[in-house]
């Protein structure tokens, strides 16, 4: 298992800043020694608690160019059609994949094509399962015209804790599934919207693992000739 990139500089800091608050009070509160080790042992616990947020596991990617996979490790807790209008203005089905603290945060492409529209919004911090978070927190929007035909649109949610979001991806950009197109640090969640037509092969309440597990499959869309 890796470090993920976003994580080393904080994880560098944190140490020197741990290691020289811990020196500090075994020099000048060395009576006070049962203290000294709670707090030692504390720091141990905070640090180890960071670095397996920032880890980055080895994944068997999947890619096939109808089959949507999870952007991000989490728990399905959307799964409803709503009106998009930040770009699409119709009926979308709403699929949206909570991450706790203890999930990797890593996002990854779902899907294989084309970036047709990215716009990055600041925004509030609302608690991620809050209804309104997917418009009013500060958010990444992407579109990918896929192989299959069909665009998809996903983004990066911002919640209370999740105060930075690190996004790969422009317009024009060709993408690949599975590939990491972002990170958010310290967490929230990913909204996905896809055709009404889409079949879901995943339900409410289910894990899913970002880049492995499948939660929809798209309707190809035939090529023109004329």
């Amino acid at each position: 298992m890796k470090i993920h990139k976003e994580g080393r500089r904080i994880l560098f800091f944190t140490l020197l800043a741990l290691l020289a608050v811990n020196l500090l009070l075994f020099r000048v509160n060395a009576a006070n020694d049962t203290f000294n080790k709670i707090f030692a042992g504390a720091s141990v616990v905070a640090f180890l608690l960071l670095l397996q947020f920032f880890r980055s596991p080895f994944r068997n990617l999947l890619t096939h160019e109808d089959l949507l996979v999870s952007p991000v490790d989490g728990k399905v807790v959307v799964i409803e059609d709503v009106h998009e209008s930040e770009y699409f203005d119709d009926t979308r089905k709403q699929i949206s994949i909570f991450m706790s603290p203890i999930n990797v945060h890593i996002t990854r492409n779902p899907i294989s094509g084309i970036v047709r529209y990215f716009r990055y919004h600041p925004g509030s911090y609302l608690v991620a399962w809050h209804p309104k978070s997917s418009t009013k927190n500060e958010r990444t929007t992407v579109v990918v015209e896929s192989d299959a035909g069909p665009f998809v649109l996903f983004r990066q949610i911002a919640g209370a804790m999740a105060r930075r979001i690190v996004w790969y991806v422009n317009e024009g950009d060709e993408v690949t599934q599975g590939e990491e197109f972002g990170f958010i640090k310290f967490g929230s969640r990913v909204d996905i919207f896809v055709p009404v037509d889409t079949e879901m092969k995943v339900k409410m309440g289910d894990k899913v693992k970002g880049g492995e597990t499948v939660i929809a499959q798209l309707k190809i869309i035939p090529p023109r000739l004329f």
